[in-house]
């Protein structure tokens, strides 16, 4: 039993201080803490913006919600043709094969949450009596203002952002279970420094 431990213990030293043979491009990984960093504070910003809707920030709120939400969709189409012609290396051969399904599902759910989520909020913007902003100048408008198109698009935006928010806590959860439970270097692919 001693030798069993022992050795399992020694196989997750090892695991933990291997080399890591693969790792994601420096663009790939700045665009993937970036998004991710915009993604948290735009779901914590529309939350906040929308109980203070109605009191004399709101305006400049949903000004700047409008503003970083047209930034974050043009990182996603950036993140997205960099995917395209720089395909990830495979997860380890002992990783699971129901995660490995799963780490694919959840990734591209995410993709198209991230693309989707975006292009809601700005169909919303666009068919709304304000129109769409950026930090406070007008896009011109090309299409009639439509309170009742606007509203759809703004309530499918707010459903798909909390779908978003369930895909990015089982990434994360997923992201913490390779680096703090299976020690397998997966988490160090996508990591800011090397490990």
């Amino acid at each position: 039993m001693r030798r069993r431990a022992a050795a399992e213990g020694a196989s997750t030293l090892q695991r933990a201080s291997a080399p890591l043979a693969w790792r994601y491009a420096t663009p790939a990984i700045v665009l993937h803490w970036l998004v991710a960093a915009l993604i948290v504070f735009m779901a914590s910003l529309g939350w906040w913006m929308m109980t203070v809707e109605h009191e004399p920030e709101g305006p400049g709120l949903f000004d700047l919600h409008k503003s970083i939400g047209l930034i974050l969709l043009a990182l996603v189409a950036l993140r997205v043709l960099w995917r395209l012609g720089h395909r990830p290396e495979p997860l380890p051969t002992g990783v699971p094969r129901w995660q490995v399904v799963l780490s694919r599902v959840t990734q591209a759910v995410l993709y198209l949450l991230m693309i989707a989520v975006p292009l809601a909020g700005l169909l919303g913007a666009i068919y709304s009596r304000t129109g769409l902003t950026f930090f406070g100048t007008h896009v011109p408008r090309w299409v009639t203002a439509d309170r009742p198109t606007a509203k759809q698009f703004f309530e499918l935006h707010e459903t798909l952002v909390w779908v978003l928010v369930a895909c990015v806590a089982l990434h994360v959860v997923g992201g913490l279970k390779h680096l703090l439970v299976d020690r397998d270097q997966v988490f160090g692919r996508m990591w800011l420094g090397r490990r």
